[in-house]
């Protein structure tokens, strides 16, 4: 069994999230059987991964991977798309076909936007995973298939059970193991490493220096609420990529290609979702709430001082008076500053929150080289520190110093060269 980092090296996956390699762990874990697995998440986040880890890590890898979009396919044609059909059961069937069940029997089907699924459809899907049986379009003959089915969805599921649009028994034989993959917005230490990663591609594709954000930039990128996940981070880094001939990229240019980017606030999923007035008129109130704390310690301290002056609470100054009172409550005596003024001088000691300090950041600029995509090395070189990634780079530097003679390479590295044969063969060198 390969471990999280392997598997992320394998099917070049960046990031370094619990939530995501949880459920990289998940399906490693999970290969092995052949129960039926639901991958949630929203729209663009990469739960088309998921399933081809899986089938890698099972005992069908040689058996055929076929990935389905449902919501893709019409829902007058999709049973035959998925089931077969035999010559002559609709009207431009002019021969028997077969379908994605009976061509990929012995193997995997990815069936994405399973959602979509129409219900008649949801009752013949059924079948497949109680007994392994199906129909064809226009057949009474019954059919037999051995496939591991694994499902993705984007919408909520217990919604659409509610709404009569998709089955609950289905939903429970699908989701055997449910594996979710968390949004972009809640990985916010992998946002500026998957653009960085993305804008090291674009460079290389279309041959020119790779994108480099400053501080401003970096932040604005990880406090965005990436509506889109992945998929729009992507697109974000294309565009800039090509479209910007200054490679050295500040925030009021990134803000151009983010959607709202003023109004970047905290998303709400659900039926309850806040609009941006909502969240507005809040920040207003915890401001004014901030102010009025600040003049009220201003106006502690400045009493505090004038009690320990006069020494005496009936000395002080009216409005201090109606101050103490107001804190202290109304049947305060003159005999009581001495507990007034501890009280007060205590509270004064707190420090006043500050409304000009700027938000700091781990970024550190990388070291420029001559060579122009060093910056795509830099993306490589962060994302693994394990022991596998260091005896690679070993077995590479001493076959480079040795001209490729495996036997002189494994004499410097302590090892046979029947070893030192076997990996190279394990690491494809």
């Amino acid at each position: 069994m390969e471990s999280v980092q392997s598997i992320k090296q394998r099917f070049e996956l960046i990031g370094n999230d619990p939530g995501f390699n949880r459920a990289i762990e998940k399906a490693i874990q999970v290969a092995p059987t052949d129960i039926s697995v639901l991958v949630t998440g929203e729209s663009g986040v990469g739960k088309e991964s998921i399933p081809k880890i899986i089938h890698a890590q099972s005992h069908r890898k040689h058996g055929k991977y076929i990935a389905v979009n449902c919501g893709a396919i019409p829902e007058g044609t999709i049973d035959s798309e998925l089931f077969g059909h035999e010559k002559g059961a609709f009207t431009g069937a002019t021969s028997t076909r077969s379908g994605y069940f009976e061509v990929a029997d012995g193997g995997t089907i990815f069936l994405d936007e399973v959602g979509e699924l129409p219900l008649p459809t949801q009752v013949r899907l059924l079948r497949v995973l109680e007994n392994g049986e199906f129909l064809k379009v226009g057949s009474s003959a019954t059919q037999k298939t051995d496939v591991r089915i694994v499902a993705a969805t984007n919408v909520r599921m217990t919604d659409a059970i509610e709404k009569g649009k998709f089955r609950e028994d289905l939903f429970y034989r699908l989701s055997t193991v449910d594996i979710n993959l968390p949004p972009l917005r809640e990985r916010k230490g992998d946002i500026h490493l998957l653009f960085r990663k993305f804008a090291s591609d674009f460079a290389m594709k279309y041959k020119m220096p790779t994108l480099r954000l400053d501080e401003g930039a970096i932040s604005l990128l990880e406090s965005y609420r990436w509506s889109g996940n992945i998929r729009q981070l992507r697109n974000i880094a294309e565009q800039i990529s090509v479209l910007e001939k200054e490679r050295n990229i500040n925030a009021a240019v990134l803000r151009n290609y983010l959607p709202d980017a003023g109004k970047n606030l905290p998303a709400v999923i659900g039926s309850d979702k806040k609009s941006d007035s909502d969240f507005a008129n809040e920040r207003e109130i915890l401001y004014k709430v901030l102010f009025d704390m600040k003049n009220d310690l201003n106006d502690l301290k400045k009493l505090t001082n004038e009690l320990m002056v006069k020494g005496d609470i009936n000395d002080v100054q009216e409005e201090n008076k109606s101050l103490i009172k107001r804190i202290y409550g109304e049947d305060t005596k003159g005999d009581d500053y001495e507990d007034v003024i501890d009280q007060a001088y205590e509270v004064t000691q707190v420090d006043t929150p500050s409304f000009d300090a700027q938000p700091q950041s781990n970024f550190v600029e990388p070291v420029a080289q001559n060579d122009r995509y060093d910056f795509a090395q830099e993306v490589q070189e962060e994302e693994s520190l394990s022991l596998m990634d260091k005896e690679i780079e070993l077995i590479k530097k001493s076959l480079e110093r040795h001209k490729g003679k495996r036997k002189a390479a494994a004499d410097d590295l302590g090892i046979s060269e029947r070893t030192l044969y076997r990996k190279i063969k394990q690491y494809d060198l």
